[in-house]
């Protein structure tokens, strides 16, 4: 039987949750706190959706889709242009390799390999920013960053967990 159009409206926008839910993270982490030198160091919410969704549902989070998201992240925070997509691109291809590994584990682990991506993600865009700016640049904002997105990780897990519940368990 063939699906009708709003059978397949209905799973093309279900196809489009881990995308939106992730561009809906990168608006998130924009907003402004009001806490002191806290730009440099705002969590990257958007890696944690990307090693998520590339865990979980990687025919849905592809490189293509992982450097798109990276460019707009780029694009609205106003950096150089290529430095959030590229860490996303490589983050998702590490994630990617190790699949099988982190969904026979339990969540612990999950959290462990999420901060062994977010110490790579965080010593890669460090090293892109460096270059960049043709400074070395100091290291502690990077690595209060990487802290406070792995600290973070539980949370927003959780909430990418029921929206992974809500619309794509079939």
């Amino acid at each position: 039987m063939t699906a009708t159009f709003w059978q397949r409206l209905d799973k093309a926008g279900r196809n489009l949750a881990p995308f939106a839910v992730t561009v809906m993270l990168v608006l998130i982490g924009l907003i402004p706190i009001p806490v002191p030198a806290y730009t440099p160091v705002a969590p990257q919410l958007t890696l944690i959706s990307v090693y998520y969704w590339t865990i979980h549902r990687p025919d849905l989070m592809r490189p293509g889709v992982a450097f798109l998201l990276g460019l707009l992240q780029d694009l609205l925070i106003g950096g150089p242009l290529g430095v959030n997509a590229l860490m996303l691109v490589v983050a998702q291809w590490a994630v990617l390799n190790q699949r099988r590994v982190f969904l026979a584990s339990t969540f612990a682990l999950l959290w462990i390999g999420f901060a062994m991506v977010m110490a790579g993600a965080v010593f890669l865009e460090w090293l892109a920013f460096s270059a960049l700016s043709a400074t070395m640049l100091p290291v502690k904002p990077a690595l209060f960053q990487g802290l406070l997105t792995v600290a973070m990780f539980p949370a927003v897990g959780w909430l990418l967990i029921r929206m992974h519940r809500a619309f794509l368990n079939a």
